[in-house]
């Protein structure tokens, strides 16, 4: 089926508490907060993942395969909690198009700001915004919250839409599941080189499982770019962290795919689109934690050597977003330690030259770099890392 029919990556973003993970349970089924930590505290820490079907029986859009199949859709959960903004920037590269939640009886919150602020950094354009917990205020407030809506979204996203929901009650999930349908599907690129983000890393065996059955480590993301079959010798860059005569260096790490999933689907390519994951034959204490996570996959040869220095082309918010007080953006000064969001990863940086237009940054951690890919630009601000701009890789 996955096969078949289009598939498009939506991350669903906005502030802690405004009904995120209860929205896509009502829109795939699904819980996508399966990490300890995140169960007991109820909130988002990690990247939530969750996969459905969009099927269309005459004029109505379901989940339940009543009618015809129309769109596989993969599903990212990005943490709204002001602490993990890293997180959420990782989650925005993953995507094709954004689901933004807006709680009705709260309204515009920092987090809402920021994560629109992380969505333009990450040059994701097509936004749906749903206005969610109408059932808990009244015609009037609704009508007040709508505009106070479209007035946030400003002349860049005045054409999003907005729709009014309760995703406790399952109101108007169909008319969400209508707005995914009719997203355009980007244009996929599959006869460029391979290029896999990796956003999650782990073991996929339970404990006491026998050696003889046991799997290799796991790479979860998304494929950017080209084909990936089973059977291809891929490389891992920059790969693991070793200690050589007290100096870090980064070896990047060879193995081969032995298994492709497209959400729980195995499938024997994997092409752009959706979230996937590629089973390898990496000893499986290599994936545990999310070790692997912020590399970048592709067959042996392809990748370029990881970069200690990154040069930008860049634009810096008027303003802080994500906090409740007013402060500007100030200037980015020499010397000047920042973080970056570079694909998947998140790497410190050191300015080390700037003016109005350009900067060039060396990088704590190297990494992987392509021309043109946005880079979301955090300063830490008030004890935590603020996003204040992006930059264009030159």
């Amino acid at each position: 089926m996955t096969e078949q029919i289009e598939t498009i990556n939506i991350g669903i973003f906005g502030h802690i508490d405004h009904g995120k993970t209860t929205l896509l349970k009502q829109l795939t089924g699904k819980w996508a907060d399966t990490h300890s930590e995140e169960l007991k505290r109820g909130i988002t820490i990690k990247l939530g993942y969750a996969d459905t079907t969009i099927y269309k029986d005459k004029d109505n859009y379901n989940i339940e395969k009543k009618g015809t199949p129309i769109r596989h859709v993969s599903f990212i959960d990005a943490p709204g909690h002001e602490m993990l903004m890293a997180t959420t920037l990782s989650g925005a590269t993953l995507i094709d198009a954004a689901i933004l939640v807006i709680a009705a009886n709260e309204g515009i919150k920092p987090q809402t700001h920021e994560h629109l602020m992380t969505l333009q950094a990450k040059n994701v354009d097509k936004i749906i915004i749903v206005q969610n917990k109408i059932d808990l205020i009244d015609k009037e407030q609704a009508k007040k919250s709508y505009k106070k809506i479209k007035d946030f979204l400003g002349k860049c996203h005045s054409e999003s839409e907005i729709i009014p929901v309760s995703a406790q009650q399952g109101v108007n999930i169909k008319e969400i599941l209508k707005s995914i349908a009719e997203v355009p599907i980007p244009k996929r690129n599959t006869k460029d080189k391979p290029i896999f983000l990796i956003a999650r890393s782990f073991d996929i065996n339970r404990p006491g499982t026998i050696p003889s059955k046991l799997k290799g480590a796991v790479l979860g993301g998304t494929l950017k770019q080209g084909k990936l079959k089973v059977g291809d010798e891929i490389e891992i860059k920059p790969g693991r962290n070793v200690t050589k005569e007290g100096k870090k260096e980064y070896n990047s790490v060879k193995t081969k795919v032995l298994g492709l999933f497209i959400g729980s689907k195995k499938v024997s390519e994997l092409t752009p689109g959706g979230s996937t994951s590629i089973e390898t034959g990496l000893d499986m204490a290599l994936g545990k934690g999310d070790l692997l996570s912020g590399n970048v996959v592709s067959q042996i040869g392809n990748l370029p050597d990881a970069a200690s220095e990154v040069k930008l082309k860049y634009v810096l918010f008027p303003q802080v977003f994500g906090i409740s007080s007013h402060i500007n953006v100030e200037k980015i000064e020499q010397k000047e330690m920042l973080m970056l969001s570079i694909n998947t990863s998140i790497t410190g940086g050191t300015i080390k030259s700037v003016n109005e237009n350009e900067i060039a940054i060396d990088l704590k951690v190297p990494a992987i770099l392509f021309k043109g890919n946005n880079v979301g630009i955090a300063r830490r601000i008030q004890g935590h890392w603020r996003l204040i701009g992006y930059g264009e890789i030159i």
